[in-house]
């Protein structure tokens, strides 16, 4: 296995750009040109994202909802992509989307801004939830109907555009895995600390090593069997070189949100007119998401195995065995009465918002 880049943590890499035509394809379904009347001086609006270009969701942007933004502006509006944390690195996103002159947009992660955005993190809490329009829909849901999240968002003085979701966690082992029970067996590097209290849980020892060459000697002293990373992540940093075991299910929830958040005072300087340009823009970018979402998963299974891993794809009724085996609920409760000790004192009752929204899109 080559050596992973050094990356703070693998979850947010995004799979190499083998969809293009599935995204082209999506494009080409929401409108027929982009050529139509456009103002002689549009209004740019910087967009800062600290992945480099050419994975799934960075393609999507480009390719589907920053053009939906001009065409349904009519133009006024013009979207000036800078990628590779070119204008703001990863931990640094919200902070640039609401305070920068430079950026006026930006991808922030949550699980990078946990002391920020505290609420956010609840939503990597289930081990298990829905799938491609599934899973958009649940997120647009949650930021419609529970208000803490956009209010969270407030704070850092941000409103969010549009929410874009990531893949489902897998599990990639040294050794031959028969099903998630043999999880219980292993030493597991994982950046969720839901994913650690999880693993627990289960019989599984979670190993806390920072990401980089320090993951190839851990492999290689036999201190660590596999990585809880999702399938994306493991597949482009080819963890399967010397994972090559490989579980993977649509129904392993990694609970992974990027909103595109854009600075509150520009939101506010927008003509009326304007920030319905780039809800309705939002609006049909959702449209073709969750598809391209399920092609990618095929793909990605279909590319391991190409590769020479060992893919297993655990079924719906294994993956509720496993939620109840990880406890989730107890780790959901621990973590809600320590934000109470910290002065938060809504997050049992955001947990149980979410879990309402999560489980009535699985049905």
């Amino acid at each position: 296995m080559s050596s992973p880049r050094n990356t703070s943590d693998p979850h947010h890499l995004s799979r190499r750009a083998v969809l293009k035509t599935a995204i082209t394809m999506a494009t080409g379904a929401m409108a027929s040109s982009i050529a139509r009347a456009r103002t002689p001086a549009p209004k740019i609006l910087r967009y800062s994202d600290h992945e480099p270009f050419g994975g799934m969701r960075t393609r999507f942007l480009k390719d589907v909802f920053f053009p939906a933004i001009e065409r349904e502006s009519s133009g006024r509006l013009k979207i000036e992509a800078h990628w590779d944390g070119e204008l703001a690195a990863a931990y640094d996103a919200l902070g640039a989307a609401g305070k920068s002159p430079r950026v006026d947009m930006a991808t922030a992660v949550p699980e990078y801004t946990a002391n920020e955005l505290p609420l956010h993190q609840i939503f990597k809490s289930f081990p298990v939830g829905p799938t491609g329009d599934k899973q958009v829909g649940f997120f647009r849901q949650v930021y419609r109907d529970v208000p803490e999240f956009s209010d969270e968002l407030a704070r850092n003085d941000v409103v969010p555009v549009y929410i874009g979701t990531g893949y489902p966690v897998s599990f990639f082992s040294k050794a031959p895995l028969d099903g998630l029970k043999g999880v219980a067996k292993g030493r597991w590097r994982t950046a969720s600390f839901w994913h650690r209290d999880f693993l627990r849980s289960v019989g599984a020892t979670p190993v806390s090593i920072p990401w980089g060459p320090q993951v190839n000697e851990a492999f290689g002293q036999g201190t660590l069997d596999g990585l809880m990373v999702n399938v994306d992540s493991g597949y482009i940093l080819k963890v399967h070189e010397m994972a090559p075991n490989v579980l993977a299910s649509r129904d392993l929830w990694l609970g992974h949100a990027y909103p595109v958040v854009m600075k509150k005072s520009v939101w506010n300087g927008l003509a009326a007119e304007d920030r319905e340009a780039i809800q309705r823009a939002a609006e049909r970018a959702y449209q073709t998401l969750g598809g391209v979402m399920d092609a990618s998963f095929d793909v990605q299974i279909e590319d391991l195995r190409a590769a020479g891993a060992r893919v297993r794809v655990v079924g719906r009724e294994e993956a509720l065995a496993w939620q109840v085996d990880t406890r989730y609920q107890q780790a959901q409760h621990a973590w809600a009465e320590q934000q109470t000790a910290n002065g938060i004192h809504n997050a049992r009752s955001v947990i149980d918002s979410v879990a309402a929204v999560l489980n009535a899109s699985m049905k």
